[in-house]
């Protein structure tokens, strides 16, 4: 499909409209902030039970994930991120929610070929362009030091 820069220019003003930042924004700053402090809560929670200071990030972290698949699973994250919108891509959270959701979509088709071939498709690009620029920046900072 070939579309003039006219053509584009219209069909990105019909996406465009509606859109009201001034209630978008700060609905995706407090969702955000909330799961932030969600986030700050557990970990008090974990140090006040007793996990050592190398233990309850990594428990904090843990949960917040199966929070976020777990929802992800039962269909609210989604009803969640339509209402907050931005504030639900807190890195981790909205991170466990593009590894399960495509898996969650392509369940019908089993476990090899839905589950198992699907579950990455969103975060794929992500781990695999991440861990290439960390070997990058690694081999950069060896050659440099």
């Amino acid at each position: 499909m070939q579309l003039s820069k006219s053509q584009y220019s219209e069909m990105y003003k019909e996406a465009s409209e509606g859109t009201k930042s001034y209630i978008t924004v700060p609905k995706a700053f407090f969702a955000g902030g909330l799961i932030c402090m969600l986030g700050e809560f557990l970990s008090s929670v974990y140090e006040n039970a007793g996990l050592t200071k190398e233990q309850y990030p990594v428990a904090t972290s843990v949960t917040l994930i199966f929070i976020s698949a777990l929802l992800t699973g039962l269909g609210l994250y989604s009803k969640l991120a339509k209402f907050a919108g931005a504030g639900t891509l807190v890195p981790i959270t909205g991170f466990a929610n593009s590894v399960v959701a495509p898996a969650v979509e392509f369940k019908a088709e089993g476990f090899i070929l839905g589950l198992g071939a699907k579950i990455f498709i969103i975060s794929g690009p992500v781990i695999l362009y991440g861990t290439l620029a960390s070997v990058l920046y690694g081999i950069i900072y060896w050659l440099t030091s």
